[in-house]
């Protein structure tokens, strides 16, 4: 009966919005555990770079495996790119880099897509303006990325698994994962210009020369350019997919 469709009480807005908040808590505390954790794990990074350093043919093998489990565990993976360079020199440093963190990326992507999409698709069933704007970065997903991937400003790890939320397709992350070739490629040099894992465990600097400007530059560029697709897609999904509401009907 119409009589008997009622809006919610305050006490049913009140627990659901104490139910949100808890799970944004609980959410925001899972994520600083996995920080936390990582950063304590990341003074370990010195004695596994030595040992691969000793494990001959196996070397790369294990490098590799260990970089993808550091950038799943959000372990700092710039010590480990400067290791790379002073055990493996710049070509094959920066190819083992790129398909360790590769992986680990495609790894914290699966599960966080996995693991909390579902949610967050339930959520946006109710927000059709953000489903739209959803659907529309998925279709441009690999530029997003890309130029996620050049920019220094958002944080790699934390990046990953923001981006399994979102609906940007696998085969597009993975590809633009090559976004992140030009920065692995420079901090391996550096490694490699230290010479030993003494110099980077010891936190040796290496003179910055042109190409470390010249990245800088390319990431800042890239911080504006992926900033501005996404709000103009963004604007573009809107205005096309959600009729305006303030517009009376005919």
């Amino acid at each position: 009966m119409r009589g008997q469709e009622t809006s919610a009480t305050p006490a049913e807005h009140g627990s659901s919005w104490l139910g949100k908040a808890a799970r944004l808590l609980g959410l925001a505390a899972g994520l600083a555990l996995l920080v936390w954790l990582g950063r304590s794990l990341g003074g370990y990074i010195p004695g596994f770079s030595e040992w691969v350093d000793g494990l001959g043919f196996w070397g790369p093998v294990v490098f590799v495996l260990g970089y993808a489990v550091a950038t799943v565990a959000f372990i700092p993976g710039s010590l480990l790119t400067l290791a790379a360079g002073a055990i493996f020199g710049l070509a094959k440093g920066t190819i083992y880099v790129f398909f360790g963190s590769s992986i680990g990326a495609v790894s914290a992507f699966l599960i966080a897509r996995y693991m909390a999409r579902g949610a967050i698709e339930r959520r946006l069933q109710d927000r059709p303006r953000f489903a739209t704007i959803d659907r529309a970065v998925a279709r441009e997903g690999r530029k997003i990325v890309f130029l996620l991937r050049l920019s220094p400003v958002f944080p790699f790890n934390l990046l990953n698994y923001a981006l399994g939320l979102t609906r940007v397709e696998l085969r597009d992350y993975s590809i633009a994962c090559l976004g992140m070739i030009p920065g692995t490629f420079l901090y391996v040099y550096y490694g490699k210009a230290l010479g030993s894992l003494a110099a980077v465990a010891g936190g040796a600097q290496v003179e910055r020369d042109t190409g470390y400007w010249v990245m800088l530059t390319v990431g800042l560029v890239a911080t504006l350019a992926v900033t501005t697709v996404i709000a103009r897609i963004a604007r573009r999904a809107l205005s096309e997919e959600v009729p305006d509401d303030s517009t009376p009907p005919r």
